[in-house]
């Protein structure tokens, strides 16, 4: 796995649209899907924006398991434990989540985690609390237990190109908050979308087709 830096734009879904001159970058906040977007890798996501600028978006999806996977078993595939040894992994370790994090690079590992945790030019410091890593360094760390304290682990990204994003948002393709703890590493991945959306003082059952922004 290779860092990902700040001005990643790898696009996924469609030709980028000219970037407002009024836009303001949400790095480190969070996407909502609203239900009309009509995307079927994005509905009822809740995405934490690593990177936003005029070169496009990368964002990591916070609330999608990756299917029946478990990170003890994602460790002894890439060899970092023998079979049998996960059960003596820390416990944050043993119960650290593997989630589908977006549809580019899915064969490639991204990790977001607390800010207690660096390696010099391999982890992007995205705000005061939260980190990216994308090296198979931090999983060998956290199996050992020293690595960060929380974090989540993400198989691929979410990309958009110049302006997709924004054209998105007008589009009423997304809500955006601010981003919190327990909404980026809470185990409780099945209800982040609701909580998320009350966060924001929406009704998840009220949602109309209109846009909105936080």
């Amino acid at each position: 796995m290779a860092p990902t830096g700040k001005r990643s734009g790898e696009s996924t879904r469609g030709s980028g649209a000219a970037l407002p001159s009024s836009a303001d970058y949400l790095d480190g906040q969070l996407l909502i899907a609203m239900p009309v977007m009509g995307d079927s890798r994005f509905e009822r996501s809740v995405i934490y924006l690593c990177a936003h600028s005029a070169e496009g978006a990368m964002g990591i999806i916070v609330n999608h398991p990756a299917g029946s996977i478990d990170f003890p078993e994602l460790l002894q595939q890439l060899g970092i434990i023998r079979k049998g040894e996960h059960i003596k992994l820390p416990e944050n370790a043993e119960s650290m989540k593997v989630l589908r994090g977006g549809p580019v690079d899915t064969g490639r590992g991204f990790v977001l985690h607390s800010s207690d945790f660096y390696i010099e030019n391999a982890t992007l410091r995205i705000d005061d609390g939260v980190c990216l890593t994308a090296t198979v360094d931090i999983l060998r760390a956290i199996a050992s237990g020293s690595g960060p304290k929380p974090a989540i682990l993400a198989l691929g990204y979410a990309g958009w190109a110049p302006g997709q994003l924004e054209t998105e948002i007008q589009s009423n393709g997304w809500l955006h908050c601010d981003a919190d703890a327990d909404l980026i590493f809470g185990d409780d991945v099945d209800d982040k979308y609701n909580r998320a959306l009350q966060k924001i003082g929406i009704d998840p059952g009220m949602l109309s087709n209109e846009a909105g922004h936080a």
